[in-house]
């Protein structure tokens, strides 16, 4: 998958089909919070996520307390947003809803 930064226009076309994420002030990343009914909960949708940001090689800044869990995706070496990013969002929206 490629590390190009994605145009304006890509970006805001693939946030529309992304449910909970927004872009970031900066323009440079996108962020969700996702909310679980429990610590459990919580942890085994990180570790979801995290074996699928291993398998794509785009690791998340995130962050978790009890049963929310903060994420921000941006392609930092890219200097922006990628399409790594947007399927990493994606992956994690599909294990939230499992």
């Amino acid at each position: 998958m490629a590390r190009e930064p994605l145009p304006a226009d890509a970006v805001a076309a693939a946030l529309m089909d992304l449910d909970g994420w927004s872009l970031d002030a900066d323009g440079g990343s996108i962020s969700r919070r996702f909310e679980f009914r429990n610590f459990s909960e919580a942890f085994g949708f990180m570790t979801r996520a995290a074996l699928a940001a291993e398998k794509l090689d785009h690791h998340p800044d995130w962050s978790n307390v009890y049963r929310t869990v903060d994420v921000t995706l941006s392609t930092h070496d890219a200097g922006g947003l990628t399409e790594l990013d947007f399927e990493l969002a994606r992956r994690m929206n599909r294990y939230a809803e499992d």
